[in-house]
């Protein structure tokens, strides 16, 4: 789990909370906003907790850095679920690896690309990007199949050919394809 910002348009900064799973590759989207306090993160972990106690796994360990805004109450709401708090070093953004890389792949592949206006255009974007990285992006920590575990399609002497359909998403930024029904 990570922060980090985006500027609008306007110049003004949202601070965007996200968490993702190191083994899965899918990434929550907890929240944006332009004053994020321990209160306002606390009430996110909360959210984000209560989505992941659906899950068949628990969370076993969750890495985080020294950020004020991770208070106290924050590490109680995942301890309470049986979750370790793994504290990175201070100022080694390295150790978080895999988030400060969503964080990369987020900003090349989509939000250099755009203009945000503001918090809510930013949030169906992240949302719509979430989606598209979970469900569609391949890995290739994953044999490239996305976090959702879409199987790939197999191929073999005499196949038969398809029919493919695709789906532009933001504008066209992001393509989707998949076999026509």
């Amino acid at each position: 789990m990570d922060f980090f910002t985006v500027d609008t348009v306007w110049l003004q900064r949202f601070y965007v909370l996200f968490f993702i799973g190191i083994a899965s590759r899918r990434v929550y989207l907890a929240g944006c906003t332009a004053h994020p306090d321990g209160e306002w993160v606390t009430q996110q972990a909360r959210h984000v907790a209560w989505t992941l106690s659906e899950r068949a796994h628990p969370v076993r360990f969750l890495i985080r850095d020294h950020d004020r805004k991770f208070t106290s109450r924050f590490d109680v709401v995942f301890e309470a679920q049986g979750t370790r708090i793994v504290r990175t070093p201070i100022q080694v953004p390295e150790a978080n690896g895999i988030a400060e890389r969503f964080v990369r792949t987020v900003r090349s592949e989509c939000l250099d690309w755009l203009l945000i206006l503001n918090a809510g255009h930013l949030t169906r974007t992240l949302s719509v990007f979430i989606d598209h990285y979970n469900g569609f992006r391949p890995h290739s920590s994953l044999e490239l199949k996305p976090p959702n575990g879409r199987t790939a399609i197999q191929t073999w002497e005499g196949m038969q050919p398809i029919t493919v359909t695709r789906r532009d998403r933001l504008g066209g930024l992001l393509r989707e394809y998949q076999r026509a029904a």
